[in-house]
Order: structure tokens, then C-alpha cells, then sequence
């Protein structure tokens, strides 16, 4: 069933867990995810990030992943991930997506909630969830203008109470597209964010924090982890390994079976270490 991040996220902070988003690359991931999500009864997010957007349009993406996630056995919210254009934003949101993020993370704070609460008002409009970003999230490889910055407590308080999200992003120390789990935490700041501010928080790189830290993490407010990297690192390796095993094999779905397997065992991981 559709549902959005409010469904979704409130209950996790209650009960001291956290809802995996995973960035959805194809319909093998689309397929993996649901199916873990439904083999453990738990509620998941499927997102299109700014790659997929830019490859196959929202319109598509949404083509591709609705009808599953709307015959799932278990709640699925449709997400558009970091989007920085409120035009691409509007098109998700016309496409059937029920939750979007807008990153206004590059501008001033004041700039950020002002452009944020605009594209929250038409989000809410379309019975959608929004999430939002204060602070600025790096990358270790792909986004080179994106700045780094730690969020600062008061700016997130002060995000949360105008901006109209419904979740927040920080920038605690996580950083996109690790493939080893190095980021360092900075707990004694999200200790500070989560005692000033009442809205999910959410964290992003969540492949390159340790299994330790983010049990820690979903004890502090933290309801949302998005999951790229070792998705991508499973499929590849998967798929590899499925080639190797036999170069006379040419039929897509029968060298994916073992990729999809192997990708629904990753999520079905991820979505257990968090609840």
C-alpha cells in the first residue's frame, strides 16, 4: 500500500526504530526491497535520486515503481530523494510520488526555509510528505560543489518550526557514497538537535556508518536512513558473479534471479538491524 513519510515515521520514533529509504535503480531493487520489506512484515521506502531522475524522469521512475508498491502487503512510500529543482519536485509530485525532499541545503538558512515552506505548502496540497535539509550532507565522490557543513542545533530547531517538513536531514558527521564504514559521528551535536527539535531527523550515507552507530542513532530521533551505496555494491557483485557462472547464459531474467536474491538478502539486513 502507498502511504507517506507520516505514516511511516512517527511511529518508528516512538518505538525506537528507523524506516530504511533504499535509492531504487531498476526494477530488480524495486522488486528486492518490496519483497524483503514484505518477508518481515515492516513498513519501507523506495526513492529516486537525482541520477534516476535525470535518466528516466519522475514520470517514469513512477511508472516503474508504483503499481508495486501499491499492490505491496506492507506500507511503501514513494519518495523523490535530494532534488534541487521545484519544478522536478512538482512534476514527482503530479507523477504519484507521496513524499518528496527538496534540498535547499546550498543556500543561507533563511533562503533554505523560505523556498522549503513554498514547495511544503504545494506538497501538502497533493496529500504529500516533504523533507528538508539544514546542513550540507558531502559526498566522497560524484557532487564535488556540494559544501560541507555540520548542521548547528538552533538552525535546525529553527528550520523544523519553518520550514513545514515533515522530516529533517542533518549533516552529523555521515557523508554519500562511502564504501566503507568510516564516517565518525558526531553524537554530542545530533544529542543537541534532537533535544531542540521534534520532527523525524534523518540520515543520509548511511553506508559508510557503522552497524554500532546507527543502532545508537535510532534511539535519537533519527526514524529515517537512506541506503544507496551498498546496494549498488551488491548488484554489481551479484551480477558479476552471475555472469561468471555460466558466459553461454543471455536471458536477462534468468542472470538477475541470482542478483535479485542477493539484493532482497541486503535490504532484508538493513531493514532488521533498524527495527
Amino acid at each position: 500500500m502507498l502511504v507517506t513519510l507520516r505514516e511511516l515515521l512517527p511511529d518508528a520514533i516512538q518505538g525506537r526504530y528507523a524506516v530504511p529509504s533504499f535509492n531504487i535503480f531498476g526494477n530488480e531493487e524495486a522488486v528486492a526491497v518490496i519483497a524483503a520489506a514484505e518477508s518481515l512484515g515492516r513498513g519501507v521506502i523506495v526513492a529516486c535520486n537525482k541520477d534516476m531522475a535525470e535518466q528516466m524522469g519522475v514520470a517514469g521512475f513512477a511508472g516503474m515503481v508504483r503499481g508495486l508498491a501499491q499492490d505491496a502487503d506492507v506500507p511503501v512510500c514513494l519518495h523523490l530523494d535530494h532534488c534541487y529543482e521545484e519544478d522536478v519536485v512538482y512534476a514527482a509530485l503530479r507523477a504519484g510520488f507521496t513524499s518528496v525532499m527538496f534540498d535547499g541545503s546550498q543556500m543561507a538558512l533563511q533562503d533554505n526555509i523560505a523556498h522549503t515552506a513554498r514547495v511544503a505548502t504545494v506538497a501538502h496540497a497533493f496529500g504529500a510528505t516533504i523533507e528538508g535539509e539544514v546542513g550540507s550532507v558531502p559526498y566522497t565522490e560524484g557532487r564535488d560543489h556540494i559544501k560541507h557543513e555540520l548542521t548547528d542545533p538552533k538552525d535546525a530547531a529553527s528550520f523544523a518550526e519553518h520550514s513545514g517538513v515533515d522530516a529533517v536531514a542533518i549533516s552529523v558527521g555521515n557523508v554519500h557514497r562511502m564504501t566503507t564504514a568510516t564516517s565518525v559521528i558526531d553524537f554530542e551535536r545530533l544529542q543537541e538537535i534532537s533535544a531542540i527539535t521534534r520532527l523525524p531527523l534523518v540520515i543520509h550515507g548511511t553506508s559508510g556508518i557503522r552497524d554500532a552507530d546507527m543502532q545508537r542513532l535510532k534511539t535519537m530521533r533519527v526514524a529515517k536512513f537512506n541506503i544507496g551505496t551498498t546496494m549498488r555494491m551488491t548488484f554489481a557483485r551479484s551480477l558479476r558473479q552471475s555472469l561468471a557462472e555460466d558466459e553461454a547464459r543471455f536471458d536477462r531474467l534468468t542472470l538477475m534471479k541470482p542478483v535479485v536474491q542477493a539484493l532482497q538478502a541486503e535490504a532484508a539486513r538493513v531493514i532488521q538491524m533498524l527495527g
